[in-house]
């Protein structure tokens, strides 16, 4: 694994908490994203997850941001809570069409997150994982099939074979199946090591051809901190678990009680170096 495939971020960035401690004072808000950005290498979009996004938005976005800086883009709860990963290609179509693609390269997994009774159902499963769109070219053709739900649409027409991964959050133990493991598996999904402060599972099998961690808190949900204990702890776990792995994405949510973006960096540093000599070499960026 290189140095540039090892990246730890931050779920969102716009925290009134933050500033006057993680953002300097008298920073604006209109700058938050591009202060964060040079000292993390990744963040995940959470409005996404809310409703549609507008491509204003995305091209800001990826306007603000260095150029190897890249985006993890929540799927819309629309599919995951309410349609409930079934009957989902208009509603996939949709999500591509309002504009995630204009992230281009900085485009990085979309991340799928569902709700704790969401239990394993095989061909639910693989229905979904099958219709997603697998390159940047194919979410251009899904996305030409939105309805009139999408108010700005806007779809790359030089949408190239550029790879889109994609994460699954699971908060049911039915997912510990072979079964389900084996479903992610010929999918190339990766599931999520998410620490909820023992609220739901942590499951931590390898996938994908990456790794997806989510730190939500040690000890409460969104809040507390994370010591040096803890991350050369999850450093270990994340080595043991994911050494194959092609590429590793981190982000803590913990942001309650301001400290994900510095546990974030702190977490940058103690990989530093730790899934290849190849990183060693690169020098690991602390962003």
């Amino acid at each position: 694994m290189r140095a540039s495939d090892v990246r730890v971020g931050t779920s969102g960035w716009r925290y009134a908490g933050w500033r006057g401690d993680f953002y300097p004072d008298g920073l604006p808000q209109r700058r938050e994203l591009e202060y964060l950005a040079h000292r993390l290498s990744t963040v995940e979009i959470n409005g996404s997850f809310y409703s549609l996004q507008s491509p204003d938005s995305y091209r800001r976005w990826r306007n603000e941001t260095p150029e190897d800086f890249v985006f993890s883009v929540k799927g819309g709860r629309y599919l995951t809570h309410m349609l409930r990963l079934t009957g989902t290609d208009t509603a996939l179509a949709n999500f591509f069409a309002s504009g995630v693609l204009v992230l281009g390269r900085k485009l990085g997994p979309v991340l799928w997150q569902l709700p704790e009774r969401f239990t394993f159902d095989r061909e639910v499963f693989e229905s979904f994982f099958s219709s997603l769109p697998r390159t940047h070219a194919e979410a251009a053709h899904l996305a030409a099939g939105h309805d009139d739900k999408v108010k700005r649409v806007e779809i790359p027409e030089d949408a190239d074979e550029s790879g889109i991964r994609y994460a699954l959050e699971v908060r049911h133990d039915s997912f510990a199946s072979d079964e389900a493991l084996t479903l992610l598996r010929r999918h190339d999904i990766a599931l999520v090591a998410a620490d909820t402060a023992g609220k739901w599972p942590l499951l931590m099998e390898h996938t994908a051809d990456f790794a997806y961690l989510r730190l939500h808190g040690p000890t409460k949900l969104y809040h507390g901190g994370y010591s040096p204990e803890l991350l050369r702890r999850w450093r270990d776990r994340a080595a043991e678990t994911f050494a194959g792995a092609g590429a590793l994405y981190a982000y803590f949510d913990n942001d309650a009680d301001g400290r994900a973006p510095y546990d974030a960096e702190a977490f940058a540093r103690t990989l530093r170096g730790t899934f290849s000599s190849a990183a060693n070499e690169e020098g690991f960026s602390s962003r």
